[in-house]
């Protein structure tokens, strides 16, 4: 599977599982925002699986949403389903 292909589906299983994270402690985006330093704009793109967040953002969420930084990554993902074709391996076969 391509690269992007694989990128697109985990950050949507990501984005499910921080948001089901966030919904038990705050009701609305808005209270998460409120409550943190976050821009809702960038903010929303990790809820619905447009944004990457890099490992100082993840500590950031884990923080405010009072979670251990692996509970946001502690979803379902068939690695083997959604393998990324490697160029390299596929010339080596």
């Amino acid at each position: 599977m391509e690269s992007k292909t694989v990128l697109k589906s985990y950050m949507k299983a990501f984005a499910q599982n921080l948001r089901r994270l966030r919904q038990t402690k705050y009701e609305t985006m808005n209270d998460i925002v409120k409550n943190s330093q976050f821009d809702k704009s960038n903010y929303a793109r990790y809820e619905v699986g447009k944004g990457n967040p890099t490992i100082e953002t993840i500590l950031r969420i884990a923080s405010v949403l009072e979670v251990e930084p692996k509970e946001l990554f502690d979803f379902d993902f068939d690695i083997k389903t959604h393998r990324i074709d490697d160029a390299h391996t596929k010339n080596k076969q």
